[in-house]
């Protein structure tokens, strides 16, 4: 029996069974190999029947998954993104120390870019397009809230306590975490082709890392 047919012939209320732990072991497997793809060739470049020939299914397989090309970059973009929303909230807003909480956050968002660079290409790639993919994603909506939630915790937290400024947004807060992060791990060739420095050298790491929080906490108690 195809395995699109066996996943149509269960009820929604069954109990989850083989076919359906292979099914998400294998939308997993193409979202893996999708993702490379994608960010390594762009959403142009990047053909449907190479990455059914790195996995273990068929070209159509992805489409009944997926429904087609752009469906599957959107499902890749969706998963990127909510990986660093669920790791934002990891942090323990309500018991540390509101400066220590922005540190810990900045250096959550810092390891994130560096160990995952196919994120920062794809959503290099997706700005090329003009966000044009994106926009029609169902998660959009709720692709923000979750790490302005977070922030706005903290700063409110620091601003109780009289430690940070009462007129910061927590966007700019997420814009220079962000744009800190992203530039050091898209632009590494071409910085280092320029300055001969590599952003990515292992023995700067936590220099860079210690400098991200105290550029942060140097704008929200700048008086």
């Amino acid at each position: 029996m195809e395995e699109g047919a066996s996943l149509a012939a269960q009820s929604p209320g069954a109990a989850v069974g083989p076919a359906v732990r292979d099914a998400d072991r294998t939308r997993t497997e193409i979202l893996d190999v999708a993702t490379h793809e994608f960010a390594d060739k762009g959403y142009a470049g990047a053909r449907v029947d190479e990455i059914a020939a790195r996995t273990r299914t068929t070209k159509r397989m992805i489409y009944y998954y997926f429904g087609g090309k752009e469906q599957l970059y959107i499902a890749a973009l969706e998963r990127a993104y909510a990986g660093i929303r669920a790791l934002e909230q990891q942090v323990d807003i309500e018991h540390l120390d509101p400066a220590e909480a922005i540190r810990q956050l900045a250096a959550l968002t810092f390891d994130h870019h560096e160990a995952h660079p196919d994120f920062i290409r794809l959503v290099s790639i997706e700005n090329i397009h003009r966000a044009q993919h994106l926009v029609r994603s169902d998660i959009l909506p709720g692709l923000a809230a979750p790490a302005l939630n977070v922030l706005t915790r903290i700063l409110d937290r620091g601003r109780a306590d009289g430690r940070f400024r009462d007129d910061v947004d927590p966007v700019d807060v997420h814009m220079v975490i962000s744009a800190f992060c992203v530039f050091r791990t898209a632009n590494r060739y071409t910085f280092n082709a320029i300055f001969q420095r590599d952003m990515l050298d292992p023995g700067r790491r936590e220099h860079y890392r210690t400098m991200l929080g105290d550029l942060v906490l140097e704008y929200l108690t700048a008086r």
